[in-house]
C-alpha cells in the first residue's frame, strides 16, 4: 500500500468535503523545529511527570508496574483559521489539550497496567487528510517522523526489555499503524508486545503478515480496533469501513451485541464514570452504540458520529481488558 493510500484510509472521513480551511503552501522553511526526545520537556508524560489529575486514574504503585504504555494522541488542531500544517510542540494551547483532554480521558484507561509514555509531536492539522496532495501527506509524514524518533528514544533510553502496550486514537492511530509496521511486524520486538489498541481508524485483517487481530479477551501479541457511530447510522460513504477490523470493546470476542449490564463504564468530562450506560451492536466495520445514559445525553442524541468518544465511551471496559491481557502476557513470559 503506498503512503498516500495508507494515510487516506485512516481518518479522511473526519474532514468533510464541504469543510473550508484556511491554508498555505507547505514550505520546508516554515516547518517547526524537530524535538529532541532526550530532553524530558519534549514528552507530555513520562512515568515521573504525571499530572495530579492523571494520578487520580493511575496506579498508586507505579514503580511496581512491569509493562509500559506508549500512547499517541489524536488530532487536536482542528481550527479552521489556523494555517499551520504542523503544530510546534512548544505550543501551550496544544500542550494543554494533550494533557487535559487526550491523556486524561484516553491514555488514563491504560495507566493501571503500565508506565505511561506520551511524546509531544508536531501534529498535522486535520485538513491534512483532505489535502494530501497539497501538503497534507508531507505534514502527516513529518508528524510520524517525530513519533518514530520518540519511540526509538523510548526503546533506547527507557524500555530496558519491558513488555509494551501501544495505544492510539485517530491521527495517533495513523502513526501507530506505522510503528507496528516499522518496529513490530516480523521483528523480534513483537515478542514484547502485549497488545496494540489502534482505535478510530481502518485496520484490515491482512494489514500485516505476522501481527494479527485479537479475537479473545485474554489474547496477546496482536491488535484491536473499532470505530463508533450512533446505532443505525453510517458515514457519508456507507461502505467506507467495510471489511475493517471491528473489535467488540465490551466483550472482546465474537459477540455481535451486548446488554446494558455488560458495559463496564464511560468516563465523562466531569471525570465521573457512568456504568451500564450503553449497548452496542457490531456491524461490518462499525460499532453501533445506543445513546449513553449520562447527564448530557439529550445533547449527544443529536450526534451520529461518536468518533470523539471511541475510547472514553468504553473507558472502564478498556482498563479491565488491558489488565487481563497484561496479566496473561506476564504469566506466559515469566
Amino acid at each position: 500500500m503506498n503512503k498516500i493510500t495508507f494515510l487516506v484510509v485512516s481518518i479522511c472521513f473526519l474532514v468533510g468535503c464541504k469543510s473550508v480551511y484556511k491554508t498555505q503552501e507547505f514550505v520546508s522553511s516554515k516547518i517547526p523545529s524537530a524535538p529532541n526526545y532526550n530532553e524530558e520537556k519534549n514528552w507530555a508524560v513520562l512515568p515521573n511527570t504525571y499530572t495530579n489529575e492523571l494520578k487520580e486514574f493511575s496506579s498508586k504503585e507505579i514503580d511496581t508496574l512491569k509493562a509500559d504504555v506508549f500512547y499517541v494522541y489524536p488530532t487536536l488542531n482542528i481550527d479552521k483559521e489556523d494555517i499551520r500544517w504542523n503544530v510546534p510542540i512548544e505550543d501551550k494551547e496544544q500542550q494543554n489539550k494533550v494533557l487535559n483532554k487526550a491523556v486524561l480521558f484516553q491514555a488514563s484507561a491504560f495507566t493501571m497496567s503500565g508506565k505511561l509514555y506520551v511524546p509531544y509531536y508536531r501534529q498535522a492539522h486535520i485538513r491534512s487528510y483532505q489535502m494530501l496532495e497539497n501538503g497534507g501527506e508531507k505534514a502527516l509524514l513529518l508528524a510520524y517522523a517525530d513519533v518514530k524518533k520518540a519511540f526509538e528514544t523510548y526503546l533506547k533510553k527507557y524500555n530496558h526489555g519491558r513488555p509494551i502496550i501501544i495505544a492510539s486514537h485517530s491521527q495517533g492511530s495513523t502513526h501507530a499503524k506505522f510503528l507496528l509496521r516499522d518496529f513490530f511486524e516480523n521483528n523480534p520486538l513483537q515478542e514484547q508486545l502485549i497488545a496494540a489498541y489502534i482505535v478510530g481508524t481502518i485496520m484490515k485483517p491482512d494489514q500485516y503478515k505476522t501481527l494479527k487481530p485479537m479475537t479473545k479477551p485474554n489474547e496477546t501479541g496482536g491488535f484491536v480496533g473499532w470505530n463508533t457511530y450512533k446505532k443505525g447510522y453510517y458515514p457519508t460513504k456507507k461502505d467506507f469501513y467495510k471489511g475493517s477490523i471491528t473489535t467488540n470493546p465490551i466483550t472482546w470476542d465474537g459477540e455481535k451485541t451486548t446488554t446494558l449490564t455488560q458495559h463496564k463504564g464511560f468516563l465523562y468530562s466531569n471525570k465521573k464514570i457512568y456504568k451500564k450506560a450503553l449497548k452496542i451492536e457490531v456491524t461490518d466495520g462499525l460499532i453501533w452504540a445506543t445513546n449513553p445514559k449520562f447527564p448530557m445525553r439529550f445533547f449527544m442524541s443529536f450526534m451520529k458520529n461518536y468518533h470523539v468518544g471511541d475510547i472514553n465511551l468504553f473507558w472502564l471496559d478498556i482498563r479491565e481488558n488491558v489488565a487481563l491481557r497484561t496479566k496473561t502476557f506476564l504469566e506466559k513470559t515469566n
